[in-house]
């Protein structure tokens, strides 16, 4: 018996209606993977932006705290050296005004005699040469000459250079010559206070400002 076109088309549509349920079946099934998937690469996609937002804020705010540390340490250094600056001010004025008292020195006709005949002995010493140029004030000529013979020793020969004197602003004290000029020794106030000066002005330091606790060695 054969089959009618009535169960044929009944079979048609019921291949047709099972073909259509998998199709959407599958359609739902690749849809849903591809939901799936996207979700996944855009979780992917936004956590590799938010990684690389906060290594950038990250990175930022290094640079800030970097340049935050250099321009405390450059204001620090500023700062020190004003201090510092404001010290060698404040001694260097000590300094000038010690410089500036000199002349009273010289100016005291009790006291002056004794250092200056002291400091062409010094003078002298230093040299240890048989001929010898001086040099002093113009005001102080009279009393070199009157001091030199206490300050000879034997065979020694000082002439009194008469033409050039030291500068009127000169404190007080004399220059020494030998050799034709070649050595010279200065026993100047102005150079014995500069050579005192050298000697203690770490000690004026401390006196005035404090001891310096950076300073690990001591002379």
């Amino acid at each position: 018996m054969g089959i009618s076109d009535n169960d044929v088309q009944k079979q048609l549509r019921h291949m047709m209606a099972f073909i259509e349920q998998e199709a959407n079946e599958k359609a739902e099934e690749i849809e849903a993977k591809a939901e799936e998937e996207f979700n996944m690469e855009k979780g992917r996609l936004v956590q590799q932006q938010r990684t690389k937002i906060l290594e950038y804020f990250e990175k930022k705010e290094k640079q800030v705290e970097l340049q935050r540390k250099i321009q405390r340490s450059n204001m620090q250094n500023t700062g020190r050296l004003k201090c510092l600056k404001a010290r060698e001010d404040h001694l260097r004025g000590v300094l000038n005004e010690a410089t500036s008292n000199l002349s009273k020195i010289s100016a005291d006709s009790n006291r002056y005699p004794s250092i200056l005949k002291g400091l062409m002995m010094q003078g002298l010493f230093q040299l240890l040469e048989k001929d010898v140029n001086l040099r002093c004030r113009h005001k102080d000529e009279e009393l070199v000459q009157k001091l030199l013979p206490e300050c000879l020793y034997e065979l020694q020969q000082v002439k009194i250079d008469t033409e050039h004197y030291l500068p009127a602003e000169c404190a007080g004290g004399v220059e020494m010559y030998a050799k034709g000029g070649k050595i010279k020794v200065t026993s100047t106030l102005e150079s014995r206070l500069e050579l005192i000066a050298g000697q203690i002005v770490p000690q004026i330091r401390t006196a005035l400002f404090g001891p310096n606790p950076n300073r690990k060695f001591f002379d």
